[in-house]
């Protein structure tokens, strides 16, 4: 498998996290902060699926803001948005994304949720 993924998150823990746990499952894995433009660096990393937080803290556009961009460049590419708060999930803006993660120690549920939104695109 080398399906790869973009995780956009300002932490760098989660960053480093999800890419040692991602990788392990047989992933590649880049990663963004969120300070560069988007599609800069989705034109760089030709990702397969997109793993957005929200809150992006120091930044002056959100994840919520980022998905508007990916989805105006590119309606297929899937993203799943990804916070410490479920409260996100009821805003309109992110009726855009693929699948809603809240983040946890645990990445089961993530792992699950990237497996079943890779299923649907046929990637």
């Amino acid at each position: 498998m080398n399906t790869k993924l973009l995780v956009v998150d300002d932490e760098l823990h989660i960053r480093m996290l999800y890419r040692e746990e991602l990788q392990a499952e047989g992933y590649v894995v880049a990663t963004s902060d969120g300070r560069e433009p988007i599609m800069d660096v989705i034109q760089r990393e030709t990702p397969d699926l997109i793993l957005l937080d929200i809150k992006l803290e120091g930044n002056p556009v959100t994840g919520l803001d980022l998905l508007q961009t990916i989805r105006a460049a590119n309606a297929e590419l899937p993203v799943i948005l990804s916070t410490a708060y479920d409260s996100f999930q009821h805003d309109l803006k992110s009726i855009a994304a693929d699948a809603y993660n809240v983040k946890s120690v645990d990445l089961t549920g993530l792992k699950d949720t990237i497996k079943t939104v890779l299923a649907k695109r046929g990637a």
